[in-house]
């Protein structure tokens, strides 16, 4: 790629620049003026008790669409309606248990015109977010949140732009409020996205990964060092859990401890595996979650970790590879 002009850098930063300034004050003069308008709303869409229909069309639709999978996600039931599909069938999705937040700049978007009388007749309660608190939106809604701001980062000031990001940042704002009144939590929000990375974290736990039973590797203390690499090799863990006469967990035989210990006698045919073992190994409770159990393996550069219940028995094993197969980390 050829190297940038010194003038083409210097003026798309300007330009970079000046569009943040002019967002940031936007979004600066929305704070200021919250006032309880917020609150009722935040209201309304705890107390709802059908979903949060969030509609608009252009830009204000885009917005409207990402606020509606921020309330969802968030422990606020919410779908988008578009506000041009609403006039052509769509309309049929609002029932009178509903919120809905109508989103336009303008407050004078025809499709949302034609919308929200029905909606209200049908007994839905109507929030509209715009720019304009005289518009015929504004006055039709039962709470009206004023998004206005004082020019568009576009030069042409056109191009909704700052416009978008405050009505944007308003959803963000109900959503955040709603999810502190409800005392919505990391568990809950995994609950709303069990398929991605954040789910896998929140929602596994170190029982659903680790390896048990037949698969764990186990010698007695007094073994000799032949059968603790027998069950290394059969088992693919790179180490042998040690039990004690009692069957509970003495130490860990580990392909270090291996070398170590070679190093140390030099023949090791006739010595038992607890000369050679590590004592008293790093454990976790198998209700722990498997990211916990990652991130200490990772700080204490383990490959190993046992699983141990309340009562200190053995129920399992952890190896990092089970953590990474699990995506976990």
């Amino acid at each position: 790629m050829d190297a940038l002009a010194p003038d083409l850098i210097e003026s798309a930063l300007a330009s970079a620049r000046r569009t943040l300034r002019v967002e940031a004050r936007a979004i600066a003069d929305l704070e200021a003026r919250l006032n309880a308008d917020f609150a009722r709303v935040t209201r309304m869409l705890l107390e709802c008790r059908g979903r949060v229909v969030v509609t608009g069309i252009g830009k204000s639709g885009h917005i409207a669409r990402k606020i509606a999978a921020t309330l969802a996600s968030t422990g606020t039931p919410a779908f988008f309606v578009h506000a041009a599909e609403a006039i052509h069938g769509d309309l049929g999705m609002i029932t009178a248990q509903d919120v809905v937040i109508a989103i336009s700049y303008s407050g004078s978007g025809q499709e949302l015109l034609t919308v929200l009388p029905v909606a209200r007749r049908m007994g839905a309660h109507i929030v509209a977010i715009t720019g304009n608190p005289r518009s015929e939106l504004a006055l039709l809604a039962d709470v009206h949140l004023d998004a206005s701001v004082a020019q568009e980062a576009c030069p042409l000031n056109l191009a909704p732009t700052a416009s978008t990001t405050t009505a944007l940042v308003l959803g963000d704002a109900l959503a955040v409020a709603c999810l502190e009144a409800r005392g919505f939590g990391p568990d809950d929000f995994a609950r709303s996205h069990p398929g991605g990375a954040l789910g896998r974290r929140l929602l596994t736990h170190v029982r659903d990964v680790m390896r048990q039973g037949p698969a764990l590797p186990l010698v007695a203390a007094d073994a000799p060092v032949f059968q603790a690499l027998e069950q290394m090799s059969a088992k693919g863990m790179g180490m042998t859990v040690v039990l004690d006469d009692a069957g509970r967990p003495a130490g860990i035989f580990t392909d270090g401890d291996l070398r170590r210990m070679i190093e140390r006698h030099g023949d090791i045919r006739e010595l038992a595996v607890s000369q050679g073992m590590t004592r008293s190994p790093r454990t976790i409770s198998p209700e722990a979650l498997a990211a916990e159990a990652a991130a200490e393996m990772d700080e204490r550069r383990l490959n190993q970790m046992l699983v141990i219940d309340e009562q200190g028995k053995l129920v399992g094993a952890l190896h990092m590879h089970d953590l990474m197969a699990a995506k976990v980390v």
